[in-house]
């Protein structure tokens, strides 16, 4: 099968991060990518939660010590694309 191309524009900075991270974890951007939209399309939804919420500083203490005493804790498989 064919590729089709996907051009993006993103802050340079941002994509030198991005860049790094891929390295880091043995893949490239391309790969990293082609898995986003394959769990996109088959789940039909983002793989994470869009919101506006802001949290505050009370928040994230309560998340903390939600995790350091073992509640809450979300896990999820790893699935391969």
């Amino acid at each position: 099968m064919a590729n089709a191309t996907f051009s993006i524009r993103i802050d340079p900075d941002m994509k030198r991060q991005f860049d790094r991270f891929c390295a880091d974890v043995g893949m490239n951007p391309s790969t990293a990518f082609n898995m986003f939209v394959r769990v996109v399309v088959r789940d039909k939804k983002l793989p994470f939660e869009v919101s506006s919420l802001r949290l505050t500083e009370q928040d994230l203490s309560e998340r903390a010590a939600d995790f350091k005493a073992g509640r809450n804790i979300v896990t999820h498989d790893i699935i391969e694309a």
